[in-house]
């Protein structure tokens, strides 16, 4: 599934004034690279990297053009040292809350900000042909997420959609 549009402009600003100069972005689930977009619509030199499950995205979305790096692998597998900001942008659903816990502590010593996005109460199976795209937490709301994945705050949301930050 493409990343959710709405809210997204708001929580790119607050990314880029979060971000030192120069800073360095992971994003988790780069699908269409629409974070990448955003991002270097706004500042084209901060330096981002993709990691992407589903290689006919990579393909089909030119990862390869958008991003310094693409890493086509299940993030559970990817070792890295540190990035300024990591987002996991409409990810963590398609994870079990177990697999998306652990991923959330193996980045968070591992960068200054997280982003976590999540839509509310959404189920969805494989869309075409693609099996990561099954959603293992459709049963995810504000409170839910809360409960599961502490230390982050809401930075924008709707009765639909929420975009969270590591708490600091």
């Amino acid at each position: 599934m493409a990343s959710n549009v709405q809210g997204k402009k708001d929580v790119v600003i607050w990314l880029l004034d979060h971000l030192p100069e120069g800073g360095t972005v992971l994003d988790v689930g780069a699908c269409d690279g629409v974070w990448a977009e955003f991002i270097h619509l706004l500042d084209p030199d901060v330096i981002i990297d993709g990691v992407e499950a589903y290689e006919l995205n990579v393909i089909m979305h030119g990862l390869k053009h958008k991003y310094r790096n693409v890493y086509t692998m299940d993030i559970d597998d990817f070792r890295y040292a540190r990035y300024d900001m990591i987002i996991f942008g409409d990810v963590i659903e398609h994870m079990t809350v177990e697999k998306a816990q652990r991923v959330l502590k193996y980045a968070w010593d591992r960068c200054d900000d997280l982003i976590v996005a999540v839509p509310y109460m959404y189920p969805q199976d494989a869309i075409y042909g693609n099996p990561w795209e099954v959603h293992k937490q459709p049963d995810l709301t504000p409170e839910i997420f809360d409960e599961r994945y502490p230390g982050m705050e809401l930075l924008w949301g709707d009765d639909f959609y929420g975009y969270y930050h590591k708490r600091r």
